[in-house]
């Protein structure tokens, strides 16, 4: 993997954190439960793939 491809990879990385933050502070401000549903489906897939990111820098940190 090039030095950009890990940059690349880590900004990725900082970015699915802050979405999924981001989604959760705005979730405690919502009332109507099919949006907060709705939003609670989005902050599960932006930790999903900021978790599958950091395996992936992680196995290539150990290379």
């Amino acid at each position: 993997m090039t030095q950009k491809e890990l940059t690349y990879l880590e900004d990725a990385v900082k970015h699915e954190e802050n979405i999924a933050l981001i989604i959760e502070e705005s979730i405690e401000l919502l009332e109507d439960e099919e949006i907060i549903s709705f939003m609670q489906e989005q902050q599960d897939d932006h930790e999903s793939l900021h978790k599958k990111l950091m395996k992936l820098l992680e196995e290539k940190a150990n290379e």
